[in-house]
């Protein structure tokens, strides 16, 4: 359909832009109609008229253009201040009105006056950059100042009957210079008409198609004045074809103006598109001035001056009436409303997020509640656990008890018909929202949400509600988190425990080759005693044995990969980096023998550890299969650590070579006899650690 509609139009348009022609080729064609007019009184004050009309429209035009700074509407302002001057110039011409006789000024100063316009025409089509626009505005006195010279030249020229002007021209010595004039007059006036049509292009505009038309029907009257016979229809067709075009651009903008209703931006069509995005951005910004004052508005009503006081401005500084300004408090009311819900939608995400967070439940809520103050502005919310058969307040961000703290603090069991009771009897000072928060089912507390001078609207509590389930989710994957990561802990060494929490994919099978400390322990008679010992005091014994040696391993940074019956295997340098782990090890050796010392005192017919430590590289990583895997390490440095241990004497740390090598400097050894390792050509030098710089020796 609109592909069929546009061609009719412009069809149309193209039609009656061809009507002067058509009339002028009909009266040239057929002299018995072009009939003879000559009336010098009539023709003084019709087109003195038409020249004041258009010189009242360029007025306007260059108003605008100062106002907004703009170059493009300066000169398209001189374009119809200069075709309206020597038009009125023309006029002053007519011969026996106030000028005595014929002369060279009555015929040549329409078409000089259309050229000159021709030219500021072509030249506002343009599109300037903002520097070039700048400099055509700074400059925009010379200009006018240039053209009233050239005007009031010629009015005194014409007046005192100077030369050129003081004698006069026949029809047939004016013919060619009036051909040559609407030549070029005609090709300037099209070409800023094509340039225009590009920019209507881009934004279709009525302004812009009466200028274009204007444009056409101006060069239609060069063509007229070149071909027209004086004093006759053909001549007069001239006249009535400039009072077209220049009442074409007058009616589009008291169109406007009546559409509108304001003559603020009447010819912004025209503009530069500097100047366009120049008036976006001060739209955007008085527009974002009331919104803040909208915004900042309280919610009991008080602030409404403000918003006010703004709307105030604006009316003055854009011309705006009471309707307009009544329309754009609406819809700054409207865009402050959505941009609260925007960020009342964003504070629910970033609680979101802030649940994916791992953190003790109090914590979380703490941060998730001062996210949503920030979010919901004037309502005032506060959070409450319930513990130990009542309700704890979690601080609040100003940390002030008010009443619904202090007649919300009941039973646990009755938490929530409390909260409801108590927003009923403050319903009167405001609205009240008690909103509870569930963990399986059962109360774990609960939001309370004031809001004083108003009422809460739906979507409103939708959002609350929204909010109040959002953190009883947290609350409750907060503690499953601190369950589960307490569970977990207890099975796995903290190290991996953080590792694989932090990335799931450290789980997945496989390792990577890494310069490792191996530590083996075990109890050197443990089997004996085992046996002559009743089971549940040999788990007693391995319980307070394993309960003095993990602390001191994990307190060293080491990490336990596995208990095998009566012997524990730590590493360290995995998964957490290490730099100087074989002296954590060795550390962690000697304090494993002074620690079980104490308790062999107590204990003499106990069994006691052995140690074992070696360095070297290793793979390290999960091993096992898709439905059980454990964290360890595998290849000849573990091998040859737990043959150093299974080497050692009750109460000693023995030590390979690799780790000698990394402590020599702070380590007091003793050395021992080689020993060979199946599967080794050579043998392997040990040593039986006794202390290190600043400890004192082992027993």
């Amino acid at each position: 359909m609109t592909r069929r509609v546009l061609p009719v139009r412009l069809l149309v348009w193209l039609l009656h832009l061809a009507i002067p022609l058509l009339v002028l080729r009909l009266v040239i064609a057929r002299p018995r109609f072009d009939v003879r007019f000559e009336d010098h009184t009539a023709h003084f004050w019709l087109v003195a008229g038409a020249a004041v009309f258009n010189v009242g429209l360029g007025n306007r035009m260059a108003a605008e253009a100062k106002r907004r700074s703009d170059a493009r509407l300066l000169l398209v302002s001189l374009a119809f201040l200069s075709s309206a001057a020597f038009l009125a110039l023309h006029a002053l011409a007519t011969p026996n009105v106030l000028l005595p006789g014929p002369n060279v000024g009555f015929v040549i100063a329409t078409p000089i006056g259309l050229l000159l316009a021709g030219g500021f025409a072509v030249v506002s089509s343009v599109e300037f950059s903002p520097v070039a626009a700048a400099a055509i505005v700074r400059r925009q006195a010379a200009l006018r100042l240039a053209t009233a010279a050239v005007l009031i030249g010629w009015t005194v020229v014409t007046v005192l009957k100077l030369p050129p002007l003081d004698r006069t021209i026949t029809p047939e010595e004016s013919r060619g210079p009036l051909k040559a004039l609407a030549l070029v007059g005609v090709g300037l006036y099209a070409t800023a008409a094509i340039r225009y049509y590009i920019v209507m292009r881009r934004r279709a505009s009525v302004m812009l198609i009466s200028l274009i038309t204007a444009f056409f029907l101006l060069a239609e009257s060069m063509v007229a004045i070149a071909v027209g016979r004086n004093w006759q229809v053909s001549w007069w067709s001239w006249h009535v074809t400039m009072l077209l075009a220049f009442a074409f651009v007058a009616y589009s903008a008291y169109a406007q103006y009546r559409r509108e209703g304001s003559g603020v931006g009447l010819f912004r069509a025209i503009s530069l598109e500097s100047t366009l995005l120049s008036m976006r951005k001060d739209y955007d910004s008085a527009l974002e001035a009331l919104v803040e004052a909208v915004e900042t508005r309280s919610a009991d009503g008080s602030g409404a001056g403000g918003e006010r006081a703004v709307a105030s401005a604006l009316m003055g500084r854009f011309d705006l009436t009471e309707a307009q300004i009544d329309v754009l408090e609406r819809a700054a009311q409207a865009l402050a409303a959505e941009r609260d819900q925007i960020r009342r939608l964003g504070a629910l995400v970033a609680v979101g997020h802030e649940a994916s967070v791992i953190r003790r439940d109090t914590e979380l809520l703490e941060r998730a509640i001062a996210i949503a103050r920030d979010a919901f502005g004037h309502d005032r919310l506060r959070l409450a656990l319930v513990e130990g058969g009542g309700l704890r307040w979690l601080r609040d961000i100003d940390t002030v008890r008010t009443e619904v703290e202090a007649e919300a603090d009941v039973a646990a069991d009755r938490a929530v018909a409390s909260l409801r009771a108590v927003e009923a009897q403050l319903a009167s000072g405001g609205a009240l929202l008690a909103l509870p928060l569930s963990v399986k089912g059962r109360a774990a507390g609960v939001i309370v949400v004031r809001r004083t001078g108003g009422q809460f609207h739906d979507r409103d509590r939708v959002l609350l509600e929204s909010l109040a389930v959002q953190l009883s989710i947290a609350l409750e994957n907060a503690r499953l988190y601190a369950q589960l990561d307490g569970l977990f802990r207890q099975y796995l060494s903290p190290d991996v425990a953080t590792a694989l929490l932090a990335d799931a994919e450290q789980a997945a099978l496989g390792g990577a080759v890494v310069e490792v400390s191996a530590l083996f322990a075990d109890l050197r008679g443990f089997t004996p005693f085992a046996e002559r010992t009743p089971p549940q005091e040999v788990v007693a014994v391995l319980n307070r044995y394993f309960g003095i040696v993990v602390p001191i391993i994990l307190g060293e940074g080491g990490t336990v990969s596995q208990f095998i019956g009566d012997a524990v295997m730590a590493l360290f340098n995995a998964p957490a980096r290490q730099s100087d782990h074989a002296l954590r090890a060795a550390r962690t050796g000697l304090a494993m023998q002074r620690a079980v010392a104490g308790v062999i005192v107590e204990h003499p017919d106990w069994p006691q550890f052995r140690v074992g430590i070696n360095t070297g590289p290793a793979l390290i990583g999960n091993i096992g299969s898709t439905e059980f895997r454990m964290f360890t390490g595998i290849g000849d440095t573990i091998n040859l650590a737990s043959r150093l241990e299974g080497t050692a004497e009750a109460g000693q740390v023995v030590i390979g070579p690799g780790t000698y090598a990394a402590i020599r400097d702070v380590a007091t050894v003793e050395p021992r006899a080689p020993i060979v390792v199946k599967g080794k050509a050579a043998s392997i030098d040990t040593f039986v650690l006794l202390r290190l710089a600043g400890e004192r020796a082992l027993p």
